[in-house]
């Protein structure tokens, strides 16, 4: 199981992503899912994977070959571009790998999101789908999520504005967003892989690595369930003291006792 996000503020962009991967509930193994392709000065792209690790090691693979060779995302024009370049490694492997999968009943399960920025272009985020198709996260909708993203959807829908949420803020909503779903599932598991990317960097200047007893992810958790109990105690009261609706509440037995 895999869990990543992409927030992106007019700032730049956060992207976070788990390292836990499982081959049965006897065996629970990590590997990265952050991958970065960097030119200094000129472009730089993340991209987050999830689903089977074979595919998306191939499809990686793929990629690492052809950004060497100066090909591939070397070379593409416009960010768009690039998205429909990793949806292509996608459909290539698709080509190689699903007619032999789907025939033991194994499904295609691929799911990238690409995040960065070419040099004139704002920086940009898109997921691509298992059909290699790309979607673009927009100002209305300024963050995005592959793997088990349910958990951790409710704190972003809640506090991520694309014009007003600083990188330092989304942050934490990265880490939080990751970190509540770890609490819920235990098939996503750190370390947590955190990249901060502002405007105009064309590189990785600001990445960290979170294990589970990193001091600051265990302050952020602390803090957070903390202030969370805090806030529910402040909240106003329910007033249940008016006369009962007009529902259905269940069966009423009208005999007096002894009747």
């Amino acid at each position: 199981m895999t869990y990543c996000v992409g927030i992106r503020t007019q700032q730049g962009l956060v992207m976070a992503s788990d390292s836990r991967t499982n081959s049965g509930i006897d065996q629970v193994d990590v590997c990265r899912k952050m991958h970065n392709f960097v030119a200094p000065g000129e472009r730089m792209f993340t991209i987050l994977s999830s689903g089977s690790l074979s595919l998306t090691q191939s499809v990686m693979t793929r990629l690492e070959q052809e950004f060497r060779a100066g090909d591939g995302l070397a070379k593409v024009e416009t960010f768009y571009d690039a998205a429909r370049c990793v949806g292509r490694q996608v459909r290539e492997v698709a080509a190689l790998d699903r007619e032999f999968m789907e025939r033991d009943h194994i499904s295609f399960a691929v799911n990238l999101l690409v995040g960065g920025q070419i040099r004139g272009e704002a920086p940009q985020l898109y997921m691509i789908y298992a059909q290699g198709n790309p979607l673009r996260c927009t100002r209305s909708s300024p963050f995005l999520q592959i793997g088990e993203s349910k958990y951790g959807r409710p704190i972003l829908d809640r506090g991520i504005r694309f014009s007003e949420t600083t990188l330092d803020q989304a942050v934490k909503y990265a880490v939080i967003s990751l970190d509540s779903t770890m609490r819920s599932n235990v098939a996503v598991g750190p370390p947590i892989d955190l990249l901060v990317y502002a405007n105009d960097d064309l590189a990785v200047k600001r990445y960290r690595r979170l294990t589970a007893t990193d001091p600051d992810l265990m302050e952020i958790r602390s803090h957070w369930e903390r202030e969370l109990r805090h806030a529910i105690g402040m909240l106003p009261q329910i007033d249940f003291s008016g006369p009962p609706q007009d529902v259905t509440l269940g069966v009423t037995n009208s005999r007096a006792a002894g009747d």
